[in-house]
């Protein structure tokens, strides 16, 4: 066979192969697609009963054409980037502080199994206690609004960095604390060279964790009296009726929320030594 020919019955081959990463990523986009689409759909058919129903009708614009209508209205107003800029801060700020705390509280009591059997107790008592139940406490203590608000983040978010640290030093092997002491490291080398990057994995699932409960927090926490953020936007469209609006930053708030999670569980996975 020439080579000529060889390479007409190759190059099929060469073009399918070229294509098989488009073809991979678009089959992880179908049960994503899927899920989306149903969600849209179900979205859909409730607007549709609610404007149906002589007793919602009111409520109509909660549909998704006025939602998305208003999102673009807001979007290329530039309305909307000042109110989620705001939001960002503060709970960007407060999950800063919620790491500041959490991580290494969580390596004492993980690391010193003393510490451990003192702080269970009465960390897992303050770890139920709502973070919105120490809004009265928080306007008290703080100065301003924005200060309380980070205060009320800082309550949802310590707790589960702290409990995933402390489990991720509480699972690495006595045995590398042995070896370390054996080569005659202090206690600063063991945190540097062996708990931190044995538990950097734990940490970010703390993260990941506490992004999450932060952010359903920083919604009504922003209810408070300041005049900017998510939780304000939504208040005001409210209180105007313009719940066109009021959808369309919901949905904004779900995308920022999702944004931030995928980073953490990017993060996760950086930082992950077990091979999946």
């Amino acid at each position: 066979m020439s080579t000529k020919t060889s390479s007409a019955l190759n190059a099929p081959s060469s073009g399918f192969n070229g294509l098989s990463p488009l073809l991979s990523m678009l089959s992880s986009l179908r049960y994503p697609a899927l899920g989306i689409t149903s969600l849209l759909a179900a979205w859909w058919f409730g607007g549709y009963l609610v404007a149906n129903d002589p007793d919602m009708w009111a409520f109509a614009n909660f549909a998704p054409a006025p939602t998305f209508h208003a999102l673009y209205g807001l979007v290329a107003s530039g309305a909307i980037w000042p109110t989620v800029l705001s939001s960002l801060y503060r709970i960007l700020y407060g999950l800063f502080w919620g790491i500041v705390i959490g991580v290494p509280v969580g390596v004492l009591i993980g690391y010193v199994g003393s510490a451990m059997k003192i702080a269970n107790v009465p960390f897992q008592f303050l770890r139920m206690i709502s973070p919105l139940a120490w809004m009265p406490i928080a306007v008290l203590a703080f100065p301003t609004w924005d200060s309380a608000i980070i205060f009320l983040i800082v309550m949802a978010a310590v707790w589960p960095i702290i409990f995933s640290t402390a489990h991720g030093v509480r699972r690495i092997d006595p045995n590398w604390f042995k070896v370390a002491r054996n080569l005659g490291a202090s206690e600063l080398h063991m945190l540097r060279r062996i708990i931190m990057p044995a538990i950097m994995s734990d940490v970010l699932a703390g993260i990941r964790l506490a992004v999450g409960v932060a952010w359903v927090v920083l919604v009504p926490a922003e209810y408070l009296g300041v005049t900017s953020g998510l939780g304000y936007a939504i208040n005001d469209a409210r209180d105007t009726l313009s719940y066109d609006t009021l959808a369309a930053i919901v949905v904004v708030i779900g995308l920022i929320g999702y944004g931030l999670d995928s980073i953490c569980s990017l993060l996760i996975k950086r930082f992950n030594w077990h091979v999946e």
